[in-house]
């Protein structure tokens, strides 16, 4: 017989939400998607990174999430988002199904903040499997963006520093960048990999990768190519 977590949290029919977070979230889904035609430098690109309780979205917690953006080149400190899951008030609805507004509402921040933005991570199959769970376990929606992997890509841009899928501190020592520490806050993380993802963006113009689209379709191509070889 199946638990009653796993019972709930599998797929079917949307979640009850309260009306004002049913707005909130049909008003996300009605934003409209960005020109991913469009340059590098009229582009905003959401850069996350996300700490957990483990490895497995089934058992383990989405702790919290971090967001910075890189928009004309430019990295914003203005423009960033931290959501912390792992407050008191929020333990008991991150660890269970039971319905919770706060967990909820934290969700739609983080949705209204990426907007349809491309969103730039290292390692897409292990923070979107979080993130994918998340949204679809307590807001019903498949959680899809046009992903960028560093971790697929870097390897293809950057080959005279290292041809293989490798961590990433070991890519900010290759690259010059600081390591900032042994115990980085998830917000400094992500904005080392916006550093990154600004270098990586030098490269890529250099390749005449130009627009947002093409940097999604080279980052599909890496990850394919990598694996199938």
């Amino acid at each position: 017989m199946l638990g009653l977590k796993k019972f709930l949290f599998m797929g079917g029919s949307s979640p009850a939400l309260p009306a004002d977070l049913q707005t909130a979230l049909d008003a996300w889904r009605a934003l409209p998607a960005p020109d991913l035609g469009e340059v590098h430098f009229h582009t905003r690109y959401v850069v996350i990174d996300i700490t957990c309780s483990g490895t497995n979205p089934e058992q383990d917690q989405l702790l919290s999430i971090a967001a910075s953006c890189v928009r004309q080149g430019m990295i914003t400190p203005e423009d960033s988002l931290f959501i912390d899951f792992s407050a008191p008030e929020d333990e008991a609805s991150t660890k269970e199904t039971t319905a919770d507004p706060a967990v909820d509402r934290k969700l739609l921040a983080f949705l209204h903040f990426i907007a349809k933005a491309p969103v730039v991570t290292y390692n897409v199959a292990f923070v979107s499997k979080f993130l994918q769970h998340a949204c679809k376990t307590r807001l019903g929606i498949d959680f899809q963006p046009n992903w960028i992997d560093l971790a697929w890509m870097l390897p293809s841009l950057f080959k005279d520093k290292h041809s293989g899928i490798m961590p990433l501190d070991q890519w900010l020592q290759a690259l010059g960048l600081p390591l900032g520490g042994t115990r980085r806050s998830l917000m400094d993380n992500t904005v080392l990999i916006a550093r990154i993802f600004q270098m990586l963006l030098v490269r890529a113009k250099a390749q005449e990768i130009n627009t947002a689209a093409k940097l999604i379709d080279e980052s599909h191509a890496s990850m394919a190519l990598r694996r199938h070889n």
